[in-house]
């Protein structure tokens, strides 16, 4: 039993990131730091009013948008997308 843990503890943390990663890069734009930050960014949406809301999703696109493909931040976003992110979900430091 312990065995069958340890497999599938080291399963998970090797094999999740690298298919979030192709996940991400076949069916969006984003990388995991566009679509974390667009994350984030959405929980401050605090109004009900649909004019703002709308604002804030521009800004929130845009901002993300920039770290994402196509971005003026693509290669920081690819950066800490896989040497940070990844790293983090794994447990390395």
């Amino acid at each position: 039993m312990e065995w069958t843990k340890k497999q599938y503890n080291y399963y998970s943390n090797e094999t999740w990131p690298w298919i979030e990663d192709k996940y991400l890069s076949y069916f969006t734009k984003d990388n995991k730091t566009s679509y974390t930050t667009k994350e984030q960014l959405r929980k401050t949406e605090i109004t009900g009013d649909e004019n703002v809301n709308k604002i804030q999703e521009g800004v929130i696109e845009g901002v993300g948008g920039q770290l994402g493909t196509g971005g003026l931040g693509q290669s920081i976003g690819q950066a800490t997308s896989k040497e940070g992110i990844n790293r983090a979900e794994r447990g390395h430091t």
